[in-house]
């Protein structure tokens, strides 16, 4: 896809954050927004700023709630699936109630919302599917119970769509982002490497989303250090634990 000028995209996690950047960047390639959350407030907000913005206030841990947004939403070029949730925690924390929320809105809420589009692409022969993951679904990494199995699980999810849906005119790409300063990252108390603004994170999703490539990882040189433990041996990697 060379130019968003007159496309329409559904953005799903719109409300803050790294979607409502994405929303914004979009908006000034004159893009058309179909923006989705559930904090109908704030997407109200949002739109009233940004030309051709029409908000579908939508909970995707709820499949009936899916399935109505869908149908307001209606055909579109292209979805980015960007809804997130995190805390974060550490194995001998465990508390399953929080675990199960990632992982409800991190992956099965994208399969709820993929259920209900993947179809209407293919049956036209394009579209275009972006799913926004995390450098921390390469590789479980310490207080990232639920949050980074949920994108492990997401970027397996993806690697199997390209596969599948390879000749049918529907692009499936991942787009994994390093730290971004979002609400989210606020909660971590540790030192996050090379932490973008959203509006940097958003600028380098639209530079991946104007391409076929499957994977975009960022920022480097962070991503290339994420990738390069999956080279590392166990007993190294475990050393002393």
């Amino acid at each position: 896809m060379s130019s968003f000028n007159g496309k329409t995209y559904w953005i799903v996690g719109a409300s803050e954050g790294l979607g409502r950047a994405l929303a914004e960047a979009l908006s000034r390639r004159g893009t058309h927004l179909i923006l989705s959350a559930r904090n109908a407030d704030r997407l109200a907000e949002i739109c009233a700023a940004l030309p051709n913005a029409q908000a579908v206030p939508c909970d995707v841990t709820n499949l009936g709630a899916v399935r109505r947004a869908a149908v307001e939403v209606g055909e579109v070029d292209g979805l980015v699936y960007n809804a997130g949730a995190y805390e974060p925690m550490r194995s001998g924390d465990w508390e399953s109630e929080a675990v199960l929320a990632m992982t409800d809105v991190n992956y099965t809420g994208a399969l709820r919302v993929l259920g209900e589009m993947v179809p209407g692409f293919v049956r036209r022969g394009r579209g275009d599917i972006t799913l926004i993951g995390s450098l921390s679904g390469y590789r479980g990494l310490p207080a990232a119970v639920g949050y980074a199995a949920s994108k492990a699980a997401l970027i397996s999810l993806a690697e199997t769509m390209r596969f599948d849906l390879a000749g049918t005119g529907v692009t499936v790409r991942i787009i994994n982002p390093g730290f971004i300063k979002t609400r989210l990252t606020e909660k971590n108390s540790f030192n996050m490497p090379m932490l973008m603004t959203p509006e940097d994170a958003a600028e380098r999703v639209v530079k991946a989303m104007l391409h076929r490539r499957f994977r975009t990882d960022f920022p480097a040189p962070f991503s290339w250090v994420i990738r390069l433990l999956d080279y590392l041996p166990d007993w190294l990697i475990y050393r002393g634990k």
